[in-house]
Formats: C-alpha cells, structure tokens, sequence
C-alpha cells in the first residue's frame, strides 16, 4: 500500500528538520563571521582562519548550522607571548535567555606563565559548573585539538583526544541538562582583562597588540537542525559519538589530568556554595 499525502508529507519535514550530517569542509562553507571585520581572516583558501584583537575590537565567528548532539573538533593555536587579558574560545550555544551552553575558553597569561583552560556547562540559562585546567604542552607553539562531544547522556571535553572533563547527564536527580535546544559553534577573541588574568589583576598591554589566535581543521559528525538541511555527506556519518562514553583507558587519562593539572573543581568549592554543592558533585571525582 502507498503512503498518503500526509505521511509523505510529514516524513520529509522530519529528513528536513533533523538530519545526521558530517562536516569537514572550508570556513568559507561551513561558518560566518559575527564581528570583527577584517580582524577576522579565512586563509589559505578556506582551510584556515585568523581572529585578532586590538584596543579597538576582538573577532568571532559562529557556524552556518544549528546541531542537536554532536561531535564537535576544532585545532587551535593560542596567543602567544604576552597573552594576558585576552580570551580565546572554542564553544556551543543556543540562543534566548533561557540558552544552553557547553565552553572552551582559554584565559591569557603574562609571559612564561600558563594559560588557564576554563570548561564550563550551561542549561536553561544556569551554569556555574566552571573547572579549569593548566596545559602539558604550551598551546601556542602549535595546533592542538580540541572536542566536545554532545549526546544525549554526557558531554566529554577532550583536548588531542584525551579526555580532561566528563559531564552527565544528571536529569533525575533534577540537575538540568542541555538535550533540547538546538545550539551553533562559536569561536571568538577578545578583552576580558576586568577578570580574565589572575582575578583581571593583570591587564593587556596593548603594545603587544594585535593579538593573534589561529583555527584549523574545523569538523562536526551531529545532528543538524534546519529545514532542507539534508547533506549528501551523511552516508559517510560516524555516529559513534551518539553513545560515546570513556573507557579504562579514559578513565586512567581523566585521573591524571585531574590529579596533576586540574587547578579548579566547582564541586569543592563549599566555600561558594554553602548552602550544599550540586547533585552531580557526589558522582565520582573523576567522572
């Protein structure tokens, strides 16, 4: 028997609003530029981008795309010398006031001194669940790479494939999680020197300006949301990122990044949360 009108109707709205597609295209594809002007640059033709800072204004950009669950990967190269006040990012993010949020954010420091790598997770409007992170390699002599991987259980920060941070999802026991807002990738440079510097007692020194951070070999595998989204690129899709969880060896990498180059964990923070830390703080330290 045929499909009606209807059901014909209705399956192709459905392959049009949610479609599973792979992406490791060109910038000039695959994002646009928010701000910045020319302080943004796609080189190379469309296999990398440039983003700037000076006293006048930093530089984003933010995918064409919306994606519900993904992985999400992207090489960067950081700032280098004298980086303090500056803020480099990496992150997803719906819109409204309500929005969800997953971050990458690299906190400059003065020469010879780390960066700060600041994760943190946002859902219906609600973060607070910061933890940072100095570096075993100094992010500016070379592109490293840097994932989220979104499903519907957790969210895995990874950094050259090695997991730093695992964040379930804690649904039932009333921790919000972000798995119904659609969100884009961003990526931004700017000024935070009010408090990204040790607490923001070290400012920028426009001397050094322009400030340069690199991007390359952006790819996401995840759901894309929009109507006639559907990509010819989704029979090569790798959905292992659906049920991706961390294994033994995860686990042991999670432990020691955590161990030796954690410098702040919001569930030991009894100080900022007196009133008790949050439900998912009583899961295992390490995930």
């Amino acid at each position: 028997m045929g499909r009606s009108n209807y059901e014909l109707g209705a399956l192709a709205l459905i392959i049009s609003i949610l479609t599973v597609a792979a992406s490791a295209g060109s910038f000039h594809d695959d994002i646009d530029i928010t701000f910045g002007g020319e302080r943004a640059k796609i080189l190379n033709g469309g296999q990398d981008l440039s983003l700037s800072l000076d006293q006048y204004s930093g530089a984003g950009f933010q995918s064409k795309h919306e994606y519900l669950f993904g992985r999400f990967d992207m090489q960067l190269k950081l700032v280098p010398g004298n980086s303090a006040g500056t803020v480099t990012t990496f992150y997803l993010s719906s819109k409204g006031a309500g929005h969800d949020e997953i971050d990458f954010e690299f906190l400059g420091n003065s020469t010879g001194n780390p960066y700060t790598i600041h994760t943190n997770v946002y859902s219906q409007g609600k973060g607070d669940k910061e933890q940072q992170f100095h570096l075993w390699f100094d992010p500016t002599a070379a592109f490293h790479t840097y994932t989220i991987v979104w499903n519907n259980q957790r969210i895995i920060f990874l950094i050259d494939n090695i997991p730093v941070r695992v964040f379930h999802n804690n649904d039932a026991a009333g921790v919000p999680f972000p798995k119904s807002q659609p969100m884009r990738v961003y990526a931004s440079l700017w000024n935070a020197d009010d408090w990204a510097t040790q607490g923001g007692r070290v400012k920028t020194d426009w001397t050094k300006a322009p400030f340069t951070a690199s991007y390359r070999k952006f790819n996401v595998n995840g759901n894309r949301v929009g109507l006639n989204s559907f990509s010819t690129t989704s029979e090569n899709k790798n959905q292992a990122w659906a049920t991706q969880d961390i294994d033994a060896t995860g686990r042991n990498r999670i432990r020691w990044v955590q161990t030796k180059h954690m410098i702040y964990n919001y569930c030991n923070d009894r100080k900022r949360f007196p009133n008790g830390l949050s439900a998912e703080c009583k899961r295992s330290r390490f995930l």
